[in-house]
């Protein structure tokens, strides 16, 4: 009995440090985007999506703004699994020139359940860049 609990022990060792790890490359790859952000403010998402080749987001929340829930101010994109993304999650936080109308947002939330997939890429893609930031929840 003693074997098999330091066997979960040490197996557990290793899996925290490598998702840890894998979490500390997602971060550092993903704030060299916040950090050269002036080569996208100002420019469609979409050379930003070309230019992430390593990751591509995997969900897509949006942000209203404020008071104002039929405007879309901006969007969360996680780099994780759906069932983690409220937990100590990596998001790239894009804010859009343009107020984003809810009503086609909420479109592509129902359709694809916040999943980032080819049609949020067309929707999306056309959107320019206010600022954008790394942020971890």
């Amino acid at each position: 009995m003693k074997q098999q609990l330091k066997l979960v022990l040490v197996f557990s060792f290793f899996l925290f440090c490598g998702e840890s790890k894998a979490q500390l490359d997602t971060l550092n790859y993903i704030k060299q985007f916040e950090i050269n952000k002036a080569n996208y403010i100002g420019k469609p998402f979409s050379k930003l999506l070309t230019d992430m080749t390593k990751i591509q987001p995997k969900t897509v929340w949006p942000q209203p703004r404020g008071r104002y829930k039929n405007e879309i101010k901006g969007s969360f994109f996680n780099f994780c699994e759906k069932e983690f993304s409220f937990h100590n999650v990596i998001n790239l936080y894009v804010e859009w020139q343009e107020i984003l109308p809810r009503d086609q947002v909420k479109f592509y939330e129902t359709k694809n359940h916040f999943f980032f997939t080819n049609d949020e890429k067309t929707y999306y893609s056309t959107k320019i860049i206010k600022d954008i930031k790394v942020t971890r929840w």
